[in-house]
């Protein structure tokens, strides 16, 4: 049987999700936790795999077992074995078709700004933090030029092992709330570093540093040298994935929202 199962982590104190035989991840803490629920040993398959310090709320994953188990167990038994930061928050039967990475239409992300003269103590690793004032109307000018299908190899880490650098953006949004700033970014799929690239972009325009045309430039360069700084991991949640409306799952999970 494949089941599906949304999940929600801080990713603090993880090396990101990719399971490492050294170092704490959540791939490798997830993976222990289902395996004692189905009594076997197991893998998941994740939608998308993030980077250490990077946060979800709406991770899906997948995992195949013979395991009878309802809905309940899974998410109970599980969560009874994993550490408190990471929880499954549901999870379902799927056909044996599905899967988490490759049936997934559309990512959505979410980058939090606290934008103040002082660093946060309570939310210093859920955000990321800029003293200089931000223009969220000129960061919403400058994102426009990246909207659609393009080559994003200016906004992609050294890295990155993606076979090709052509992702389609569907959104990607600057709006503020009181102190705080947020950057909605949905696409197709993702380069790694990518949407802290763009939020570094952005952020440089907001400063006034660059001109929001500026964003176009660098789009049309396929130049990663010309894209400026990486913005913080502390500041990225996975907040959701869409898929076929046929397999019947959760669209996403909650939106940080520390600006009420």
């Amino acid at each position: 049987m494949r089941i599906a199962l949304g999940v929600e982590y801080d990713g603090t104190g993880f090396c990101g999700w990719q399971y490492q035989r050294s170092d704490r991840t959540v791939q490798g803490c997830l993976e222990k936790a289902l395996s004692r629920v189905a009594d076997h040993e197991l893998k998941t398959v994740c939608a998308g795999r993030t980077d250490t310090g990077v946060h979800a709320t709406g991770q899906v994953v997948h995992i195949d077992s013979p395991a009878r188990r309802d809905a309940k167990a899974w998410i109970r038994g599980t969560n009874a074995n994993l550490p408190a930061d990471i929880r499954i928050q549901w999870a379902t039967p799927v056909d044996a078709d599905f899967h988490a990475r490759f049936s997934a239409r559309r990512r959505h992300y979410r980058y939090a700004i606290l934008n103040a003269s002082c660093p946060p103590a309570l939310l210093r690793s859920r955000t990321s933090w800029e003293y200089l004032g931000l223009d969220e109307n000129r960061m919403a000018e400058g994102a426009r030029h990246l909207l659609g299908e393009h080559d994003f190899s200016s906004f992609r880490a050294a890295a990155c092992q993606a076979r090709h650098p052509v992702r389609t953006l569907y959104q990607l949004d600057v709006h503020r709330q009181g102190d705080f700033l947020y950057i909605d970014v949905v696409a197709n799929a993702f380069l790694h570093h990518m949407v802290r690239c763009i939020a570094g972009v952005l952020i440089r325009v907001g400063r006034g540093e660059a001109t929001p045309g500026w964003v176009a430039e660098v789009l049309a360069a396929r130049d990663r040298t010309l894209s400026g700084v990486t913005a913080p991991a502390s500041g990225l949640y996975l907040v959701g994935v869409r898929y076929p409306e046929r397999f019947g799952l959760p669209v996403g999970g909650w939106l940080p929202d520390y600006g009420r």
